[in-house]
């Protein structure tokens, strides 16, 4: 019988902690759960979205595609491998139409070449929500704001529904709203030149993301993110990850105006020789 009471002692004292964690959310304007601060995931889904086995970069090196380290990585070892992950995507898979799934996989075999990340052009929605560079949300009574550190990105949220994009651009037009202590960002009117990963995961300018962030502590907050594009999959498919609150002083963004270090990439073609 002692042994069941201290038990129940024990349980008793654990049960409440528990319960303060999951409902005692820092609380920011209009006392909704405060977003602000510096976010970052640890996860490998910038690589692939779905689950991978560590690897070497695929290459195309003088006709068929072989897994062998590009030429320009062949230099860098370890450094230019690509890590495993577990997967991101609900259900494992996504959702390709035949055609679509074609184009994925001639993607993935010259990623090096064609991924826009390595040209640093903008990476999208949700892209730029799981690259390795951090990103800081500004939440405000009045304003929600998402300042990326890769080439310099950003969002501004709108908080009620703009009508459509007047153009489409590579982060879209975004506008978001409350459900409870969840955070709603619907985005839309992008130019389809973004890709989703590095394993040439790919949309068109159909795309339309639903995003939700719900902060689960201090410190982490759950993301999911429904894709919808009828021109490229069968059926709207999701992700979900966890974001990590970084502290101390280093919770800020530097800068990563990566255009510098890829001008012979973009601008190569019009040099004189």
């Amino acid at each position: 019988m002692k042994k069941f009471f201290y038990l129940f002692i024990l349980l008793s004292l654990l049960i409440p902690q528990v319960y303060a964690d999951q409902t005692d959310l820092p609380r920011g304007p209009l006392g909704k759960p405060d977003l602000n601060g510096v976010w970052q995931v640890l996860n490998s889904a910038n690589y692939n979205l779905e689950a991978h086995s560590a690897s070497a970069a695929l290459a195309m090196i003088e006709g068929p595609v072989v897994p062998i380290p590009h030429p320009s990585v062949v230099r860098l070892g370890a450094v230019g491998s690509v890590p495993a992950g577990l997967g991101v995507v609900e259900g494992g898979t996504i959702p390709y139409k035949k055609w679509a799934l074609k184009q994925r996989d001639n993607n993935k075999k010259n990623w090096l070449d064609n991924d826009p990340e390595i040209k640093c052009y903008l990476p999208g929605v949700p892209r730029a929500t799981y690259m390795h560079l951090p990103f800081q949300i500004f939440h405000s009574e009045k304003a929600i704001f998402f300042a990326y550190e890769y080439a310099g990105a950003v969002r501004n949220i709108y908080l009620e529904d703009p009508g459509p994009a007047p153009v489409d651009s590579w982060m879209g037009q975004s506008w978001g709203y409350w459900e409870g202590d969840t955070f709603v960002i619907e985005a839309s009117g992008f130019n389809g030149q973004t890709w989703l990963d590095r394993s040439g995961n790919f949309h068109s300018e159909e795309l339309k993301v639903t995003e939700r962030y719900t902060l689960m502590n201090p410190y982490t907050m759950n993301y999911e993110a429904t894709i919808v594009d009828e021109k490229v999959f069968t059926r709207p498919w999701k992700i979900s990850m966890t974001l990590y609150k970084r502290v101390g002083k280093d919770a800020q963004l530097q800068q990563f105006k990566c255009v510098e270090f890829v001008e012979e990439l973009l601008y190569g073609q019009w040099r004189g020789n």
